[in-house]
């Protein structure tokens, strides 16, 4: 019986944990100072390691979005509506979730290890020792980077999935030039665009904060960093999908 309870327990705790860490993280972010500098080098590199994939990823959803759609469009006499179909799929659904598990699985990974092994080799409990905020210097810079990447690369993606999507429809399915471009204010504009990027906000803050929650409460030597590696990725995209469903719900009934 004690054992069932400590079993259903632990999430829960591990939950108040995470919570605890984010209020910390937000409270240093806005409040004290912190290296902005390790910010640059952690943008950079979770932009390098993410962009090519995440355009990639984001082309070959769009157009399979597109080209189903397109084909429903044709039999019901509406081919011209190809461009608000785009804007959908690529500004207000998948932009912003493709985007962030590529950031997560990519840039995310790299993050959580790095910690994890810190924390394997005992650097942070050094830093706690010489007095120095490990949430401070090692967590809010990483979290501010991964949220500014995201927020650009969802501005990238969603243009190139507009771009990848006027090609599509245009060149390979008969859709004129015209007809495209103007249905997409029909079903994306400021609001739905302000909505996209609060969505990615939202999700690389939450990507970030389970990556280095993970990095730095990992145990069991080697093994426990690559298990750690694995444990953020699947949160993050179990915890993202009624994350990213919620925020929709709230759009429709707004918009």
């Amino acid at each position: 019986m004690a054992s069932a309870v400590e079993a259903a327990a632990k999430p829960t705790r591990a939950l108040g944990d995470v919570l605890a860490m984010a209020l910390d993280a937000l409270v240093i972010m806005f409040t004290k100072r912190f290296s902005w500098r390790e910010a640059v080098q952690q943008s950079w590199f979770i932009a390098r390691v993410s962009l090519v994939p995440t355009l990639l990823v984001m082309l070959g959803f769009t157009l399979l979005v597109i080209f189903e759609v397109n084909l429903l469009l044709k039999d019901l006499g509406a081919l011209d509506l190809s461009g608000g179909i785009a804007g959908i799929a690529s500004v207000q659904q998948i932009g912003p979730f493709v985007t962030v598990v590529v950031v997560a699985g990519a840039g995310g990974t790299a993050m959580c290890a790095d910690l994890a092994a810190r924390t394997i080799r005992e650097e942070i409990a050094a830093m706690q020792v010489l007095g120095i905020d490990p949430i401070q210097r090692l967590v809010v810079p990483r979290i501010v980077a991964a949220v500014l990447v995201t927020l650009v690369l969802n501005v990238l993606i969603c243009a190139g999935g507009l771009a990848g999507g006027y090609f599509f429809s245009v060149y390979l399915q008969g859709v004129t030039p015209g007809a495209y471009v103007a249905s997409i204010p029909l079903f994306t504009g400021i609001p739905e665009l302000m909505f996209s990027m609060f969505k990615a906000f939202v999700f690389g803050l939450i990507a970030a904060i389970i990556a280095c929650y993970r990095g730095l409460n990992v145990a069991g030597g080697s093994k426990g960093v690559g298990d750690a590696v694995n444990q953020a990725v699947v949160i993050t995209v179990a915890v993202l999908v009624p994350v990213s469903l919620t925020i929709s719900l709230i759009q429709f009934a707004v918009l």
